[in-house]
């Protein structure tokens, strides 16, 4: 009889370690209230004219809070903060000392960001993007976005997971162009600064309000 607890508990383990994509995302979105981690991000254009694809990177922290609030601090190569405050979307270049700013109702139902912003239950995300689990690849587990609304950008994303946690976006659009995204050192339900989520145009920047 122990032998036998013991195998279906050793049973039950095993699917619970082997849940399934969209289980992964559901909880994601339903437990991730807050979260940090750091990322990297690898564009790669498509090759034109006989020319070969071309790749550039950059890296840097990123936050969120649900729901509609999120931070990305790009600090290499060069500096630029993306803040969602749950009303607008800045974008920030610090070298140009330029801020653009506009309203997040508008831009970000069928974007990536959706995912980060979405109110905590997965019906919000159906409403807006096709869901289809994916294979595993590269030890993750894969979960393709495709936007039902198709005058944006966005082609389709693949989101990626190890267990619950979010570990990369693998975002196409619609010129070719592929961005991947690199999530580590989540920390997820960590302790965010509400600061984090609001911005103020630093003195003498030049903010113009985007389309």
């Amino acid at each position: 009889m122990k032998k036998t607890l013991a195998s279906l508990a050793l049973s039950v383990l095993a699917i619970a370690a082997h849940a399934g994509p969209m289980e992964s995302l559901e909880n994601f979105i339903r437990n991730a209230k807050t979260g940090r981690a750091d990322f990297t991000q690898v564009i790669t254009a498509p090759s034109r004219d006989g020319q070969a694809a071309r790749t550039k990177s950059s890296s840097g922290t990123f936050e969120f809070q649900r729901p509609s609030r999120f931070r990305f601090e790009y600090r290499k190569p060069f500096e630029q903060t993306i803040v969602a405050d749950g009303d607008t979307l800045w974008l920030h270049d610090k070298d140009l000392n330029q801020v653009s700013q506009r309203k997040q109702a508008k831009v970000l139902g069928s974007t990536p960001a959706a995912l980060i912003a979405a109110s905590p239950d997965l019906a919000t995300l159906k409403r807006d993007f096709d869901l289809q689990p994916l294979p595993d690849r590269d030890g993750l587990q894969w979960v393709q976005a495709t936007p039902k609304q198709k005058e944006g950008q966005l082609t389709n994303m693949k989101v990626g997971f190890r267990g619950d946690q979010l570990a990369a976006l693998d975002i196409l659009d619609s010129f070719g162009q592929r961005s991947v995204l690199t999530f580590t050192n989540m920390q997820v339900n960590a302790a965010v600064a509400a600061e984090a989520f609001k911005f103020v145009p630093p003195k003498g920047a030049d903010v113009v309000n985007a389309p």
